[in-house]
């Protein structure tokens, strides 16, 4: 059973029909217990840090979803959920992230010719190896929609970068934490195959 977490700001209805495309048995919730108990949590989020993090907290759930992390539960963040993992962003000045990952959220810098939101398919440059692209290969391509980064604090976290600008860390794992700050539920065989890859783990012999 994966968790998707519903907490008013999520891109909650792709994944879900995703997640059943691969025949995976899918609960919605904004439950601060059921969180807790999750076999398997994805964290999803379109919109402001800073408006995510209010309705999180509104519903008592950061303490829930680190609870479950600190008990090995795996957790995945797809977009505006990754970047809810670490500590803080650009965008919202003076509201914490969730810190279960050490790093900040900055702006895409402007740049001649280059639009922002980012918005597009863009290819992964792989490193550090990691469960989740598995089988991936080297520049595939996936969907982006977002205006901010990641920089990670620690480089080996990160399993795959994109340029668009700046160097974006777009995959990152570190132990049962993982994140994308793509869509793969709206980036096509590539994107289901990472959430296969998603849904394995714990199942791998």
């Amino acid at each position: 059973m994966i968790t998707i977490i519903d907490y008013g700001a999520g891109n909650i209805r792709s994944i879900e029909k995703a997640l059943q495309y691969l025949g995976e048995e899918v609960m919605l919730t904004g439950d601060p217990e059921k969180i807790r108990k999750a076999e398997k949590l994805i964290l999803p989020g379109v919109g402001s840090f800073g408006d995510a993090m209010q309705h999180l907290n509104s519903r008592h759930l950061p303490e829930a979803i680190r609870e479950a992390v600190s008990r090995q539960v795996p957790l995945m963040g797809i977009c505006l959920g990754l970047q809810l993992l670490f500590d803080r962003s650009e965008e919202s000045p003076g509201t914490a992230g969730l810190g279960i990952l050490p790093g900040e959220v900055l702006r895409i810098p402007d740049a001649p010719g280059l639009k922002i939101p980012h918005m597009g398919w863009n290819s992964l440059h792989m490193q550090n190896g990691g469960r989740l692209l598995k089988g991936i290969p080297e520049e595939t391509y996936v969907y982006f929609v977002h205006s901010y980064y990641l920089q990670a604090a620690q480089e080996e976290i990160v399993k795959a970068t994109t340029e668009y600008g700046v160097r974006i860390h777009a995959v990152v794992e570190k132990g049962n934490v993982f994140a994308a700050q793509f869509h793969p539920e709206k980036s096509s065989r590539s994107g289901l195959a990472i959430l296969r890859n998603f849904a394995a783990v714990g199942k791998e012999v």
